[in-house]
């Protein structure tokens, strides 16, 4: 499973609380573009739109570079795309996207069998006191590695 995009600062701001694992319909362009890395995370996430009875999840502001070698068809870089999850998924999702304070948000794009899944999760929002212990947290942890490494050599 290689990746081809992470979003780092969603560990960073947000507590992750549970995953999951969706496809995603994407242009023939987009594949070819998202297979060489040129796509970012930053600042996406997954929003649930309903029209009529039909509810459906989609990925908002993800930036998917065009590909060069595309010609006429290049796609617009950042445009919705749709997920594609399971029913119990689905009705899962959306009771879990109305409680107040919980978000969803990508974390990881990466190919499985040849087809493009995103990683995303189920997360809430850290507050600053969080951020700066998990700073201080891995400031601590860097330099037990540090002096670990000294005493070894």
């Amino acid at each position: 499973m290689p990746s081809l995009a992470l979003n780092k600062k969603a560990f960073f701001n947000y507590e992750i609380l549970e995953t999951f694992e969706a496809g995603l319909i994407l242009s023939g362009a987009e594949v070819k573009s998202a297979k060489l890395g040129q796509v970012s995370l930053r600042g996406a996430y997954v929003s649930l739109r309903q029209r009529d009875k039909l509810s459906r999840f989609y990925l908002v502001g993800a930036h998917f570079s065009p590909y060069k070698f595309a010609g006429q068809q290049a796609n617009e870089p950042v445009r919705d795309r749709q997920l594609l999850l399971k029913k119990s998924e689905l009705s899962y999702l959306i009771g879990k996207s109305k409680e107040k304070g919980l978000t969803l948000v990508p974390t990881k794009l990466y190919t499985k069998n040849g087809l493009v899944k995103l990683e995303f999760a189920l997360a809430r929002g850290k507050k600053l006191y969080d951020k700066r212990e998990s700073i201080k947290k891995r400031d601590i942890d860097r330099d037990v590695k540090r002096t670990l490494k000294i005493k070894n050599v």
